[in-house]
Parts: structure tokens; C-alpha cells; sequence
């Protein structure tokens, strides 16, 4: 099995190459790019397990290239910035990044943060399968994509897969946030919770719950949810 690919989008050669060396000095192989459209343009030939991405790039916004990798590709997206401000953390988070780390930072984090993300992660094998049934509905976690009983399919991105394959993993039992930011990694905190309650709000209106009303995913409100379907793996 070769090591996990992790891509590197920046505009700053020195970042580049310190992550470079650090990654690959922890057992990663890497990729590193200088411009979106160099990065983009290699997602077509192989899919990263992780790409780090800054948001100040010259030829392109990088929020809306995270939330077009976010719902186009398998891998999981880090936001690596110098833009410290919490509503830019939160905004990354909600457009389906799965972490965000501001500059300047300590590479040996940013390994820590990747093996978290890959430990807890869909691709991580917890199960004997890759798909999922339950209340009429397939998840394919292969593909990112939600099948109803028509054969109808809806994709969903890496960060939303996380939190659907975490309750899949454990139904009718009750998932803190404590346990959600533990499984999932990523800073506790308000940013953390508000994007954990958009990403089940995303789900929630995948599943086609009803907000007011959901079946599935219930909020116990002051402890955290609970998922109330079977759950047959494949």
C-alpha cells in the first residue's frame, strides 16, 4: 500500500518547501503547486488523500476552490492561512473545509492535523465496506454519494461524509460534541460547533428530513445527536 498523497497549493516557496520536507520526512508522499490551475489540472489524473490550500492565491478566490473540492473530490481539504480572523475560519469550515490552520505555523501540526484527518476520515476502513443502508437510502462512501430508493443519487463532500459515516458507525447511540471534535479532530470551539451543526443541517436536507421534525438525526439539545436508523454496512 503506498503512503497517503498529500497536495500543496501556495503561492510562497518557502511554505511549500517546508511542508514539502516535513511531510515527506513523516512517511507522506507529496505534490506542490504554485497556481490553481496547476493544481486543478493534476486532480484530473490522480486524487490527493489530503489537500492543503491557502486562500490568498493569484489566480483564483481559494474559498470557491474549496468548496468546489470539497463537493468534487474524495479528499479531505485543509485551509492553510495567514487570514486569522474567526469569520474566515468559520466561512472555510462551512464551505466544506475539514480544517483550517493559520500561518504562521509549526509544520510537525500540520502532520498531526493530517493523520487526524486520516484516521477519521470515510476512507478510514472502520467498516467491512464501503457502502451503507439505511431508511431507504445507500451512502457509498466511495463515491460520495447518497442513493435513494429510485436508483437517484446525490452527492455529498468529504466533510459531510466524516459526520454521516460517524453516525452510521454508531446508530442509536448519543455522539457529544466532545466525541464529534475527538473522531473528527479540528480546534473545539465556536467554529468548530457551527460547523459541525452546518454540516448535519447539510445532511438533514440531503436525507430530506424536515428541519423542524427530523426522523434520522435528532439534536439532543445541551449534549449533542443521536442517528435513529438501521444501519446495514455492505
Amino acid at each position: 500500500m503506498s503512503a497517503p498523497l498529500v497536495t500543496i497549493l501556495d503561492d510562497e516557496p518557502e511554505i511549500r518547501r517546508i511542508l514539502t520536507e516535513t511531510l515527506e520526512e513523516a512517511g507522506f508522499r507529496t505534490q506542490s503547486f504554485s497556481r490553481a490551475r496547476e493544481f486543478e489540472a493534476s486532480l484530473k489524473r490522480v486524487t490527493p488523500d489530503v489537500c492543503l490550500v491557502d486562500l490568498s492565491l493569484p489566480d483564483t478566490d481559494g474559498l470557491s476552490l474549496v468548496h468546489r473540492l470539497a463537493l468534487e473530490q474524495g479528499a479531505a481539504v485543509i485551509i492553510i492561512s495567514g487570514r486569522a480572523q474567526v469569520q474566515d475560519r468559520v466561512t472555510g469550515l462551512e464551505l466544506g473545509a475539514d480544517d483550517y490552520i493559520t500561518k504562521p505555523f509549526d509544520p510537525t501540526e500540520v502532520v498531526a492535523r493530517i493523520r487526524a484527518r486520516l484516521r477519521g476520515g470515510p476512507r478510514a476502513q472502520v467498516q467491512s465496506g464501503n457502502s451503507a443502508q439505511f431508511s431507504g437510502w445507500t451512502a457509498h462512501f466511495d463515491r460520495y454519494v447518497l442513493e435513494d430508493e429510485t436508483g437517484g443519487e446525490t452527492p455529498f463532500s468529504h466533510a459531510e461524509g466524516e459526520v454521516l459515516r460517524l453516525f452510521l458507525d454508531s446508530p442509536k447511540r448519543l455522539i457529544s460534541r466532545a466525541q464529534m471534535q475527538e473522531a473528527l479532530g479540528g480546534a473545539a470551539g465556536d467554529s468548530f460547533d457551527r460547523a459541525m451543526d452546518v454540516r448535519v443541517s447539510r445532511l438533514r436536507t440531503k436525507l430530506r428530513e424536515d428541519p423542524k421534525n427530523p426522523r434520522l438525526i435528532k439534536t439532543i439539545y445541551g449534549a449533542g445527536y443521536i442517528f435513529l436508523g438501521d444501519v446495514n454496512w455492505l
